[in-house]
């Protein structure tokens, strides 16, 4: 005996999945009959058609996120950083003074070897260099 058809009345009358819907065995034939979803909830009513439990998946397990070598963050070095803002300042800065001829290249070299050794700690310092520079050349 089919009763896909039924099973899938009942699946939309009572909005439950069609794993959960179980037929009464010895009441096969009034199953048969019904037609209306108001047949199907009366034969929920008179236990030919029952309800089963919901199976479904196990719930995931979120685990804690564990602190590892990867996702420790370590302190940035200031000291660092702080050096690489002056270097990148100082170093633009007499590229510019090379590009309108102000200082001439064994200058320029000598300066990038001066900043990299930490000699100038501000641009106002290397600013009075220059100007130094300039004035034993005239």
């Amino acid at each position: 005996m089919n009763l896909n058809k039924k099973k899938q009345l009942a699946i939309r009358t009572l909005g439950i999945g069609k794993k959960r819907i179980i037929f009464n065995k010895e009441r096969l034939a009034e199953i048969k009959e019904a037609i209306t979803r108001q047949d199907i909830k009366d034969l929920l009513k008179d236990k030919a058609i029952k309800i089963g439990e919901i199976t479904g998946k196990r719930k995931k397990i979120v685990r804690k996120t564990r602190r590892r070598e990867g996702s420790i963050k370590k302190k940035v070095n200031v000291r660092k950083k702080e050096y690489m803002i002056m270097v990148r300042k100082l170093r633009s800065y007499i590229f510019e003074l090379k590009k309108h001829d102000t200082i001439n290249p064994e200058e320029y070299s000598k300066l990038r070897k001066e900043i990299r050794s930490r000699v100038y700690k501000s641009k106002a310092q290397i600013r009075d260099k220059i100007n130094k520079m300039i004035l034993e050349r005239k």
